[in-house]
C-alpha cells in the first residue's frame, strides 16, 4: 500500500486498490483470535460440531455485515469509518460514543487481549505464572508505545513482518491438520465436556476473532474507485478469513480430541506440538508472537488515533492534554501514554477471555445500530440519488440477518454474564455527561 499517507494538493493520495484494501482486511484481521479462542467457543458451544457451526454464524454475520457497511462507505464516503457513518445518519451523539467507546474501552482492552496472547504463547519459550503472565503483557505494552513515541515510522517493516508470521502457523495447521490429522473428533456429542453458556456466548468469542475488518473503511479517501471497490475488499477479504477459520478448526479437530482443544489454553501451540514436535513448534510459536506483536502494534496505532481525534476536536477533558504531539517526529505523545495507561488497567482486571469479550460485546451495540442505519439511508434517498453506486445484495434480507445476529449475541451475552455486560455499557453511557459538559463549556467559551 504504497504511499497511504502520501497527501497530494492537501488531500491524501488515491493509491490503494480494492486488492491491497482486501488484503489490508486480512491482515489486520488474523491476529490473535484464531490461535486463542476455539477452546473458549469450544466450551460454550458444547460440541465440536456446534463449535464449527458457531465459526460459521459469526462469518456470516461479519460477512453480512460487511455487505451492508460496503453500501453506507459506498454513499456515505467519508474519512473516519463507522464513526462518520453514525454522525451522517444519527447525529452527532451517537458519533461522540462511538469514539468514546473505542478510546475508553474497545481500543485498549483490544490492546490489553492481544498482548495477553503474546505473553501466553511466550510460555513455550519461559514458564510464566499468571502475574509474570501480566507483566510480561504490561512491558510489550510499554515497549511498543515507547517506540511509538520514537517514531511511528519504525512500524512499517513490522507489519510486514507480522503478515508473514501470521500466515506461517495458519498453513501450516491447516495443511498438516487436514493430511496427517487421524481423530477426526467432529460430533454433537458432548462427552467430556462441560455445558458452557451457549452459542450465543461463543459467538462473543468468535466475532472476536474476525473483529478488524471495519477498519478497512478508514481508506475509503486514499482508494482507487473507492464506492465500488472498497465494498468488494470488505467483502472479499471477510469471506477468505472465514473459509481460512473454518478449515482452521476443522484441522484442529483433526489432531486434537474435543476434550483437549477445551482445556488448551494455547490451542495453536498445543496442534503445533502433536504434528511438529518441539523443533517445529518452535518456528510455528515464532510465527505466533510475530503475528500478535504485530496486530498489538497495529492496535495501539489505532487506538491512540482516537484519543487524538477527541482531543483534537475538544471533546472529552483534558482535550488539549491528549492533542499534544511531539516538535520533532509529531507523534501523539499524551494520546499514547494515555491508551498504554488505560491498556494496561484491563490487563491488572481481567483475563484475555474477559477483556477480548468486553470489548466486542460494547464495540458491537455501535456495529449492530450502524449496520441498522442502512434503512435510514435508504429511506433517505431516492433511487435516482442511489444511482450506480454499490448496494447490498438481496436488500434488506441481507441488513436484517446481521442485525439479527448482533442483537442475538448481544442479548446472550447479556444472558449470560450480566455483571459484565452491565460494566460495558455503564462505561459507555458515562460518556455522555462527559459530552454535554465539554459540549457546554466550548459553547461559553465561544461566547467570550
Amino acid at each position: 500500500m504504497e504511499g497511504g499517507n502520501t497527501r497530494q494538493n492537501g488531500k491524501l493520495k488515491k493509491c490503494i486498490t480494492s486488492f491491497d484494501a482486501m488484503f489490508y482486511v486480512v491482515g489486520f484481521v488474523i491476529g490473535s483470535g484464531i490461535f486463542m479462542k476455539p477452546a473458549i467457543v469450544l466450551q460454550n458451544s458444547g460440541s465440536s460440531a456446534m463449535a464449527l457451526i458457531a465459526w460459521i454464524i459469526g462469518g456470516v454475520m461479519a460477512l453480512t455485515a460487511a455487505l451492508t457497511v460496503g453500501e453506507l462507505a459506498s454513499h456515505i464516503p467519508k474519512l473516519g469509518g463507522m464513526h462518520a457513518y453514525l454522525i451522517d445518519l444519527y447525529g452527532d451523539t451517537f458519533g461522540f460514543l462511538y469514539g468514546w467507546t473505542e478510546s475508553i474501552i474497545s481500543c485498549p482492552a483490544s490492546s490489553a487481549g492481544l498482548a495477553i496472547a503474546f505473553a501466553t504463547f511466550a510460555t513455550f519459550f519461559v514458564p510464566l505464572g499468571d502475574w509474570e503472565l501480566k507483566i510480561v503483557a504490561i512491558t510489550v505494552i510499554i515497549a511498543i508505545t515507547a517506540a511509538q513515541i520514537a517514531s511511528t515510522r519504525y512500524g512499517v517493516w513490522l507489519q510486514v513482518a507480522a503478515t508473514v508470521g501470521k500466515l506461517l502457523p495458519m498453513v501450516a495447521i491447516v495443511a498438516f491438520g487436514l493430511a496427517k490429522g487421524t481423530v477426526g473428533d467432529i460430533s454433537f456429542l458432548t462427552d467430556g465436556i462441560t455445558p458452557g453458556k451457549g452459542v450465543g456466548a461463543a459467538l462473543l468469542g468468535v466475532v472476536w476473532a474476525y473483529d478488524g475488518w471495519l477498519s478497512c473503511c478508514t481508506l475509503g479517501s486514499e482508494m482507487e474507485d473507492s464506492q465500488r471497490g472498497l465494498p468488494r475488499a470488505l467483502v472479499g477479504g471477510v469471506a477468505f478469513v472465514m473459509v481460512v477459520y473454518i478449515l482452521f478448526n476443522i484441522g484442529i479437530f483433526n489432531v486434537l480430541p474435543a476434550t483437549a482443544v477445551v482445556a488448551s489454553k494455547r490451542i495453536g501451540i498445543d496442534v503445533s506440538l502433536k504434528l511438529f514436535g518441539n523443533i517445529g513448534t518452535t518456528i510455528i510459536a515464532l510465527g505466533m508472537l510475530v503475528s500478535v506483536f504485530g496486530a498489538l502494534n497495529a492496535q495501539i496505532t489505532v487506538g491512540t488515533r482516537y484519543f487524538f481525534s477527541m482531543g483534537s476536536r475538544n471533546q472529552i477533558p483534558g482535550s488539549k492534554f491528549l492533542s499534544t504531539v511531539t516538535s520533532k517526529e509529531s507523534t501523539p505523545i499524551n494520546s499514547l501514554i494515555a491508551h498504554a495507561i488505560v491498556s494496561i488497567l484491563f490487563i491488572l482486571s481481567g483475563t484475555f477471555n474477559s477483556v477480548t469479550d468486553l470489548a466486542i460485546f460494547t464495540i458491537w451495540i455501535f456495529y449492530t445500530i450502524g449496520v441498522g442505519g442502512i434503512f435510514v439511508l435508504r429511506k433517505r434517498e431516492t433511487e435516482d440519488n442511489r444511482g450506480k453506486l454499490y448496494h447490498v445484495p438481496l436488500y434488506p434480507i441481507v441488513p436484517i440477518i446481521a442485525v439479527l445476529g448482533g442483537s442475538f449475541m448481544l442479548i446472550s451475552a447479556v444472558r449470560s454474564n450480566f455483571t459484565h455486560s452491565m460494566v460495558g455499557i455503564l462505561l459507555t453511557v458515562i460518556g455522555l455527561p462527559l459530552y454535554y459538559y465539554q459540549k457546554k463549556k466550548s459553547a461559553a467559551k465561544a461566547i467570550e
